[in-house]
């Protein structure tokens, strides 16, 4: 033992005499997990949310008449032998992992495990419903703290004025040498007033450190086709980064001072679990000078569900614009169209209808609707919105942005893409007439180009796509939310 641990052996020895007395249940606790049935509950939302059926809750509870259920009523939650006590649920954010809802809600890690039926870490997806003892639902108002390199949990409670038992017995650690260097640990407090800034939720997200406030996911459950925005509240000198489904994340700064990425999800990715990756670069405050910094890397799963998805008539259409020779080469010129993430952010809330008003609400065929050309199989997807149209029929730029391609293709006809900035585009196919070119700034409503039939069509119509980080998104969510900021 070196000599810094041998004093700070000493000095943890000096602090036994001061070590708080482990907070003890509340009186009369129950012999078996109990649920008290609350304002609004049915059987069905009570079986759901503790991850059972509805037979073994029934059977359990010699309930005959799901009717006569009352507020009140206590309820044995079936499949938790062993555990006791008055139990709740609460919904894991993303940046909660095993080790953290343990040290946020005081419960062991195999408590916990039991209580969730979990067998590892990796059903832990964002927006789970997770079960808790009761007791233990106050634990979650803590002070969310990060051990700094070369740090002792000794100097670190010093440097927080406080005691490192209580550090030790929130955590649940046997002693101090239990924390390591980048380690998440929480603190209980009784005043929301002790936060250094109240405006930051401080039991969130668990396992990432007090200078980051708080991740939230618009939606949780993510959705085949459908835009995923990503956002993280914290300190102003953050480094984000980040990865999904193989995107690589890009994060900017909104005028809230908010670390924003916009990301689309594949609309013929399979649906279920699939890794979200966080990487947050922090400033060692210990080491300023030295201009150092701690790294935190986080993963955990999001789920994503079926966009469900129609399938459209078999299309005819001339075999050339299917051929594998002609549209790969085509694909990936389009796809890096869409790769670059310029910094600024140019357009403001939703976007403007493409076509005039007459046609803006005629679609012939909705994005993410599986395809078949020429009798193939269904494995191709709609990438766009269709509105209707004739030849000759007017096109609007729906946003402020800069041309990055206007010109004829094979497969996609005369063909214009818009950049909008921090990763999103829009293009347009199929036109007959192109009245914009590359560098070119477009102004919301500016007349861009004339619905023609041009490429892969069946008839004359346009088809415009929305990107997100490089993914085509469903361009109706675009029409009706404001993002990133969904309405």
């Amino acid at each position: 033992m070196n000599h810094s641990r041998f004093i700070t052996f000493l000095i943890l020895a000096c602090l036994l005499f001061s070590k708080p007395a482990i907070g003890s249940a509340q009186d009369q606790q129950p012999e078996e997990p109990i649920y008290i049935v609350q304002e609004g509950d049915s059987l069905w939302d009570i079986a759901i949310r503790f991850g059972v059926s509805i037979d073994s809750l029934t059977r359990i509870n010699d309930i005959n008449d799901a009717s006569q259920l009352s507020v009140g009523d206590n309820l044995i939650i079936p499949g938790l032998e062993g555990i006791k006590g008055y139990l709740n649920t609460v919904e894991a954010n993303f940046g909660d992992s095993i080790l953290s809802l343990s040290r946020k809600y005081q419960i062991p890690i195999q408590n916990l495990l039991e209580l969730n039926h979990l067998t590892s870490s990796y059903e832990l997806y964002a927006g789970r419903t997770i079960v808790v003892l009761e007791q233990n639902i106050n634990s979650e108002n803590s002070i969310r703290g990060v051990i700094s390199n070369n740090q002792s949990l000794f100097e670190y409670a010093i440097a927080n004025d406080s005691n490192p038992w209580e550090y030790i017995v929130e955590n649940q650690l046997e002693e101090s040498l239990g924390i390591i260097p980048g380690d998440v640990i929480h603190l209980k407090i009784e005043d929301s007033n002790e936060l250094e800034n109240p405006n930051k939720k401080a039991n969130e997200p668990g396992a990432f450190p007090g200078m980051v406030a708080e991740i939230l996911l618009e939606p949780v459950t993510a959705i085949q086709g459908k835009t995923e925005v990503i956002k993280v509240i914290g300190d102003d000198d953050l480094e984000i980064k980040g990865k999904l489904l193989d995107n690589e994340l890009n994060f900017f700064v909104d005028p809230k001072g908010d670390y924003v990425s916009i990301q689309g999800i594949h609309a013929m990715v399979e649906p279920g679990s699939y890794p979200l990756d966080i990487e947050i670069s922090v400033p060692d405050k210990t080491y300023t000078a030295q201009n150092k910094k701690t790294i935190f890397n986080f993963s955990q799963p999001i789920y994503i569900k079926s966009g469900g998805y129609a399938f459209d008539p078999v299309l005819v259409v001339s075999p050339e614009t299917i051929d594998p020779t002609v549209t790969r080469p085509e694909d990936a010129q389009w796809s890096a169209l869409g790769a670059p993430s310029s910094p600024e952010k140019y357009w403001e809330g939703k976007f403007l209808s493409p076509v005039p008003k007459d046609y803006e609400d005629c679609w012939p065929s909705l994005f993410g609707n599986r395809r078949s050309y020429n009798g193939s199989a269904y494995d191709y997807f709609h990438t766009g919105l269709d509105f209707c149209g004739g030849i000759g029929t007017e096109i609007y730029a729906p946003a402020s942005g800069k041309v990055v391609f206007a010109g004829p293709l094979t497969v996609r006809g005369n063909a214009t893409v818009i950049d909008h900035g921090w990763g999103v585009y829009t293009a347009y196919m199929h036109q007959s007439e192109i009245f914009v070119k590359p560098g070119e700034w477009v102004e919301p409503g500016q007349l861009i180009g004339l619905v023609g039939d041009t490429g892969r069509v069946t008839g004359p119509h346009l088809h415009w796509e929305v990107w997100a980080g490089g993914i085509q998104v469903d361009p109706m969510e675009w029409l009706v939310k404001s993002f990133p900021d969904a309405n």
